[in-house]
């Protein structure tokens, strides 16, 4: 397992358990292995019950952590996969098809980074292109024509901002998204799973019910880029991350999402199973309430949710 500088001593612990374990004679009721593992619970609980914005901002990314596919593998069966925006092309940073959860058959959408340097540079680092964002829409508006539920799934930092995207529309593309989710006449549910950030996020965030992992991250902009426009150094990615309140407990007071998904001890990548089971709950739960709603009161309950949030003084 990768790990987080504020992670080194706990790891190192349990891959010495792990080594104990693997050596010929070490049982449950060895002396030393039971003295490590009550080491590492509590060494597990000081590590977590205190970590500042910035540490909760690292396991928002953490290599480890959860994507969108291990998600749909975990929960959803049956999924077929659909390609292409019938426009350009096809975008592998958004993945895109219909599967089934708990009986229901769903569209999911989502996006998707790479864990390999081979597989970042293909998902282009979760960014996606003005064609992933027009895949997305063919696949709502699919969706809506046959009465399916939409899932959405976020974690990118930010929509591309390459040269080229530019060029095809990347701004129209993102807008043309808000748009066609403000008006599904389905249930539709957008999860935070990693970073959230920009409106490459909230294009496929305007839904129904949007719900946040416990340390997933919610923001117009990245730290690092906030540091570079307020500050020009990008090496106050710290202290921007405290002022932008980008953390799930934020996003819950601020109104901007409906309900946080606990995440195991130390966050979703130390378990990843624990992990889906909670996400598989609060997904049901909620799409259980939205389904005795009809198609008016869904887009009516959408647009009054979107326009309830914001705060301001006179």
């Amino acid at each position: 397992m990768a790990h987080l500088e504020f992670e080194k001593r706990l790891v190192e612990l349990e891959q010495e358990i792990q080594g104990l374990k693997q050596t010929s004679g070490a049982s449950p009721t060895n002396g030393r292995l039971r003295e490590l593992e009550s080491r590492a619970d509590v060494l597990r609980q000081e590590t977590y019950q205190d970590l500042d914005v910035w540490q909760k901002v690292q396991l928002s990314r953490h290599p480890d952590r959860p994507y969108m596919l291990d998600y749909l593998e975990a929960i959803f069966d049956d999924f077929m996969e659909l390609h292409g925006d019938r426009v350009f092309s096809d975008d592998p940073a958004i993945v895109s098809g219909f599967a089934r959860f708990e009986g229901r058959s769903v569209a999911v959408i989502g996006h998707q980074k790479g864990r390999t340097t081979k597989l970042k540079v293909e998902r282009n680092f979760g960014m996606a292109q003005p064609e992933g964002y027009r895949k997305a829409c063919r696949i709502m508006d699919l969706a809506n024509r046959f009465g399916r539920p939409v899932l959405t799934f976020i974690d990118t930092p930010g929509a591309y901002p390459g040269l080229g995207a530019e060029e095809r529309g990347q701004s129209e593309a993102i807008g043309h998204a808000l748009m066609v989710m403000a008006e599904l006449r389905v249930p539709v549910i957008a999860t935070v799973i990693g970073e959230g950030g920009s409106g490459g996020a909230l294009a496929l965030g305007v839904a129904n019910r949007v719900l946040m992992m416990q340390y997933a991250t919610y923001s117009v902009i990245t730290p690092e880029g906030c540091a570079s426009i307020l500050w020009r150094d990008g090496a106050r990615a710290p202290d921007a991350a405290q002022q932008l309140r980008l953390l799930a407990e934020d996003a819950i007071e601020l109104g901007i999402v409906d309900e946080i998904v606990s995440e195991p001890v130390g966050g979703a990548h130390r378990h990843p199973r624990a992990a889906s089971g909670q996400l598989a709950a609060a997904l049901e739960k909620n799409l259980s309430a939205l389904e005795q709603k009809s198609a008016d009161e869904l887009v009516r309950d959408r647009y009054d949710k979107f326009r309830a949030m914001g705060r301001f003084l006179e």
